[in-house]
């Protein structure tokens, strides 16, 4: 679902969702990052650069609450 929801370049909120629920279940953020680069050839700089940006919120905030 990262990976979809990060070539659609406008899903946001529900792309945090996602990437929250990713690393509940134990993908790294080496992993979900890798991932959204990739997305960079199929959706377009654009939209990968939203993801990235989408992923740093989400470790911040993770890492603010002392999850990781």
């Amino acid at each position: 679902m990262v990976a979809a929801l990060t070539a659609l370049g406008t899903a946001g909120p529900q792309l945090r969702i996602h990437l929250h629920a990713a690393l509940n279940v134990g993908c790294t953020r080496e992993e979900i990052v890798e991932v959204i680069m990739q997305m960079s050839a199929y959706a377009g700089f654009p939209a990968a650069l939203n993801g990235l940006f989408a992923a740093k919120e989400v470790f911040a905030e993770r890492r603010a609450d002392g999850r990781g």
